[in-house]
């Protein structure tokens, strides 16, 4: 019975941990903007860092002029704790620029071409990347740099 007490407790704590290392959300292809924080915020009640990657017309929730709804729903993400994420190749192709978005917002890039030395074998970021404006567990991560590829 003890060892089933234990083995409970190890458990909860784990998936208390899982929860405080932040959870990756993506706007733009199931989920618009305002569904995608308020979907992040009610799995988040305490205050704890998430991330919400914006794909597509969902990037607009992230503009410097976007509409008073989508301003709210940001406001909301961000005081739980929400990190704002879009992917560096939509900045390069050009669909919007990083000054048109609120300030804070990470640029996210991809996987490298094959064959390339741009990632460091063994390192899960890029030279110069701040690992705190990205999710710690690689498998987020990997999810993320798909997502952008």
């Amino acid at each position: 019975m003890k060892r089933w007490a234990i083995l409970l407790s190890c458990a909860i704590a784990s998936a208390a941990g899982a929860q405080g290392s932040g959870e990756l959300y993506i706007a733009g292809a199931n989920f618009d903007f305002a569904q995608a924080v308020e979907r992040a915020v009610a799995q988040h009640p305490a205050s704890s860092k998430f991330f919400v990657l914006a794909t597509g017309d969902a990037v607009r929730g992230l503009s410097v002029v976007a509409s008073p709804e989508l301003v709210e729903a940001r406001g909301v993400g961000a005081a739980r704790g929400a990190v704002y994420l879009v992917c560096r190749r939509d900045i390069e192709r050009e669909l919007f620029r990083l000054t048109d978005l609120v300030s804070g917002v990470v640029a996210v890039r991809g996987w490298p071409p094959a064959g390339s030395s741009e990632l460091p074998s063994g390192s899960n970021y890029y030279p110069g990347e701040d690992p705190a404006t990205l999710p710690k567990s690689t498998e987020l991560l990997r999810r993320l740099r798909s997502t952008c590829s």
